[in-house]
């Protein structure tokens, strides 16, 4: 693409005098790029890279702006990883959603039970299995072998990657399911006690809500009694595990190997971090961050940083370790003595 069309599709402001007639062809890390490739600076400790980048254009805020080099076009942005992401997808719109792996169109070698609904666009491709009375919404894309069970809704551009299964299900529109994600599964619920474990029937479902997307192999548990809900343009990364019940807000990012029990409640625009795990029926306030290894036993209010084990506010946490550590310290030293 030319500079000058993805420029226009940015709306980032020009530096004055930058030529913006060469052709960018790819995006590049600021200390590799060459020429015909696009780059960002977005933390100062690439400050130095930008000197030497051989890069046709850099995507940063004006702060930098006096920093690139004459011979690359500068992009001014106020949010230059977002507007760099825009770039990307522009010059790879396919790398935006999973790709057919065999083509277009309903496979012959897929199964579709005879009472399936299919929307126009679709794509379903080998070894896929749709049961009874399913719904498949126009432009969505079923991989191989996925499995898409009776009576499940699939929406609009929704794309249900290969081996995927979802079951007891409503997804909206504009969803991605990667690889693996297991979507409605009996939730872990029994009647312990003496003499064995009871089984509760589970019977409830899962709604994902338009624009989320689930990273691979992660689970989401049907509700046992209630549905377990996904709120929209929320991102779960992959080998994330949901229990039943739980509801995820609007927006919220749940970073890989993070588990949310049973009935648990997240605000909107919540961040967990990475191997997080969160008790079951507390509720975690909207805009709220808890930090990756952390273990949350109760209520956090909206807007709080938390972390450690057990989880507390950020603040209190990392006093009370600079405090063990000076301790720790103190106390080797009066064994060196």
């Amino acid at each position: 693409m030319l500079l000058s069309d993805i420029a226009a599709k940015l709306d980032a402001e020009i530096r004055d005098g930058d030529d913006l007639s060469c052709k960018v062809s790819s995006v590049a890390p600021i200390e590799s790029a060459t020429l015909g490739s696009i780059t960002f600076l977005d933390n100062p400790k690439y400050i130095a890279a930008l000197a030497e980048t051989k890069a046709a254009a850099v995507i940063c805020s004006k702060r930098y702006v006096e920093s690139v080099p004459k011979t690359v076009c500068a992009l001014i942005a106020d949010q230059p990883y977002k507007t760099f992401a825009r770039a990307a997808a522009a010059l790879f719109p396919k790398a935006m959603r999973p790709q057919p792996l065999v083509g277009d169109g309903v496979s012959q070698n897929a199964f579709l039970h005879e009472t399936v609904v299919i929307e126009d666009d679709v794509t379903i491709e080998p070894g896929a299995v749709v049961g009874a009375n399913a719904v498949i919404g126009q432009g969505a894309y079923i991989g191989p072998n996925a499995v898409v069970g009776a009576s499940v809704t699939i929406g609009r551009d929704t794309c249900i990657s290969a081996g995927a299964s979802v079951v007891h299900a409503v997804i909206g529109d504009e969803v991605i399911i990667h690889s693996g994600v297991r979507i409605g599964g009996d939730g872990f619920g029994f009647a312990m006690g003496a003499g064995g474990h009871l089984k509760v029937p589970q019977i409830g479902r899962v709604v994902i809500q338009d624009q989320v997307e689930i990273g691979s192999n992660s689970c989401v548990d049907r509700g046992s009694n209630r549905d377990t809900i996904i709120g929209q343009g929320s991102k779960l990364d992959n080998l994330v595990m949901v229990g039943h019940n739980v509801v995820i807000g609007c927006h919220c990012v749940i970073v890989g190997q993070t588990g949310i029990a049973g009935s648990a409640e997240l605000g909107d625009y919540v961040v967990l971090g990475g191997q997080a795990a969160i008790n079951g029926h507390i509720k975690i306030g909207s805009g709220s961050q808890i930090a990756g290894l952390s273990g949350v036993s109760g209520d956090v209010p909206p807007g709080s940083i938390w972390g450690g084990v057990p989880a507390r506010p950020i603040k209190h946490w990392m006093r009370e370790v600079a405090r063990l550590r000076r301790e720790a310290f103190a106390e080797e030293r009066k064994k060196g003595k």
